[in-house]
């Protein structure tokens, strides 16, 4: 429900604080007090296209702030959760605020959002039906809502719901395979000799960046290989092998004749303990000797095998360069890089395959296809005879509902047009509410047919027979009382009254009957000084309702008989007070504070 609305600034209103209660509040006044900037205030906060003529004249800026205090099922929280809007005390406050340029902006719980957040969460709060225009409940968008609501169809729809997706979802699987494959039958041959000739080529993720590591290191070995060979090249020079193995042969047999002549000198020329001490230095040099050659067998040994292993070396910076350059030629060819290829080569064997495919496995997704569809026509035909069946039964409630309301010559009928080629999730139907206002006319659109004060009614009238079923949390009427009196007022009052009992209902009234019906009163004034004009609005208490009731009857001057008939239509029974002096009430003018 609708909790407060505060109001600064705004056409005459400098500022006014209003606390609203359950069921129906009437708001009366004289015509021109102002009870029409109430509801231009209102449907501000709620996202209403301004007029730049809407701040009050003097004031840099006027704002409007309504609070609402939803029910906890009510649709408003699932729009606020998908718009990252939350609410700690169960309440929605609403705020728009307008500079005298006509720029303004609106506020969801303190947090600015779009205007189109604002009128968003206004609509589903908030209904007005005026003289001229009706909010929600007339576009033919939401009359096969109200119809579905009034059916009690929510299973059934969720039936149809899930029947529908299952169906598009099929739908959509195989229009893409079908696009897929025309496309890949157009382009089959381009798919096979790429999917062939990436096929031959098995390209590998990451194996670009390898292979040019793997060839910079084969590089650099090639010019390790060519101080080899030099060094080969020394080794081998002038057969310095069999030379040293001369030199081996010839100091060893000097070595033996050296030996053996020691052995076998006269002892004239020395004993044996006149010989150098040790080994002969010429033992040592043939060892020496010896080893050289040894050495150098070893070390050209080596020197061979690692140029034998270089060379293996250079055979495979050959076979390397050759794989580096046959992707990165196929990279250009395909226009990217060859860490690409490997998807590219996957997305060709894919297509291929999917031109390929065999005739029936289309063939089963088509007859999968077919049969979903089938099953949600049966779901949206079970909708659509429960629609047609209701449709009768909201006409009859609507016409006992009109006869009451001075339209009893009127017709209302539901219209429903099934197309079973415009199959969704909401069926196979288009629904609108149609009228005819005059016997024998032609039924026609209630938006376009209906007068302002007969659409008022007919919106009053679907009102009552629907109960209020589409989770509104307050309903406006301005006026829907226009143009009729005596028992046709009430019968609007009481229809109104029934309809505070599901939905706070504000109703904008000239008829006494209809005020008597509320259970709250706010009285709309305009006082003037010198230099300003206001609006006031305050709130009614038993006698001053009674006066206004009173005024409503009998104009600008009170009578008894005007009071005692307002205490009629209120049910109260007069005070003794009330009955001796049968004076005016005074009246508490001074408004609540914002």
């Amino acid at each position: 429900m609708l909790t407060a609305l505060h109001i600064q600034d705004i056409v005459l209103i400098d500022k006014v604080q209003l606390d609203l209660n359950e069921g129906m509040t009437a708001l009366t006044g004289e015509t021109g007090a102002g009870k029409s900037i109430l509801l231009e205030a209102l449907g501000l906060a709620t996202g209403a296209r301004p007029s730049r003529a809407s701040v009050r004249k003097g004031a840099k800026q006027g704002s409007v702030t309504a609070v609402y205090e939803p029910m906890a099922d009510h649709p408003v929280w699932a729009v606020l959760a998908e718009n990252g809007l939350s609410s700690e005390d169960d309440q929605i406050i609403l705020k728009r605020i307008q500079s005298k340029d006509g720029k303004t902006r609106g506020f969801i719980n303190g947090e600015p959002v779009s205007v189109g957040l604002l009128r968003s969460i206004g609509q589903t709060v908030l209904e007005i039906h005026g003289q001229n225009e009706g909010q929600g409940f007339l576009s033919p968008a939401a009359h096969r809502g109200l119809l579905d609501d009034f059916a009690g169809l929510g299973k059934e729809l969720g039936r149809l719901k899930d029947a529908c997706e299952a169906w598009k979802s099929s739908a959509q699987e195989l229009e893409e395979r079908r696009s897929t494959r025309a496309a890949a039958l157009r382009e089959l041959d381009y798919l096979r000799h790429t999917a062939e000739e990436l096929g031959t080529l098995d390209p590998q993720p990451g194996e670009e960046t390898q292979l040019a590591e793997q060839r910079a290191m084969l590089m650099a070995s090639e010019a390790v290989a060519e101080e080899l060979r030099q060094i080969n090249g020394v080794l081998d020079d002038d057969g310095a092998e069999d030379k040293l193995a001369a030199t081996a042969r010839r100091l060893g047999r000097v070595t033996s004749q050296y030996h053996g002549s020691q052995r076998e000198a006269p002892s004239a020329q020395g004993t044996a303990s006149d010989a150098p001490e040790g080994r002969p230095l010429l033992f040592e040099l043939t060892d020496a000797l010896e080893r050289t050659l040894s050495n150098l067998m070893e070390l050209r040994a080596l020197a061979t095998a690692a140029n034998d292993q270089l060379s293996a070396a250079e055979n495979a910076l050959e076979a390397t360069e050759e794989r580096l350059f046959a992707l990165r030629a196929a990279g250009r060819k395909h226009g990217c890089t060859p860490d690409k290829l490997v998807e590219i080569k996957e997305r060709a064997e894919t297509a291929l395959q999917t031109a390929t495919m065999q005739e029936d496995e289309f063939s089963n997704l088509e007859k999968k296809v077919s049969d979903l569809k089938e099953h949600a026509l049966k779901a949206a035909k079970t909708v659509s005879a429960s629609r047609h069946k209701t449709a009768l039964q909201l006409d009859a409630q609507v016409a006992a509902e009109l006869e009451p309301l001075k339209l009893g010559k009127a017709v209302f009928k539901t219209k429903i047009v099934s197309d079973e080629t415009a199959l969704s999730v909401s069926g196979i139907d288009l629904v609108e509410f149609m009228v005819a206002t005059n016997p024998g006319a032609a039924l026609g659109p209630l938006k376009t047919i209906a007068s302002g004060g007969e659409l008022s009614r007919f919106v009053l009238a679907m009102k009552a027979a629907l109960a209020a079923k589409e989770n509104r949390t307050v309903i406006i009427f301005d006026e829907v009382d226009a143009g009729v009196g005596g028992a046709v007022a009430d019968a609007v009052g009481e229809r109104l009254a029934r309809l505070a009992r599901d939905a706070q209902v504000l109703v904008v009234t000239h008829s006494p009957q209809v005020a008597a019906r509320a259970n709250t009163h706010w009285l709309v004034e305009k006082t003037s000084t010198d230099d300003t004009v206001s609006t006031k609005v305050h709130s009614l208490n038993a006698d001053e309702r009674i006066e206004e009731i009173a005024r409503m009857l009998s104009g600008a001057k009170v009578t008894k008989e005007a009071r005692a008939a307002a205490l009629q239509l209120l049910h109260t029974p007069a005070s003794a007070k009330q009955k001796a002096e049968a004076k005016p009430a005074k009246r508490a003018r001074k408004a609540k504070s914002a």
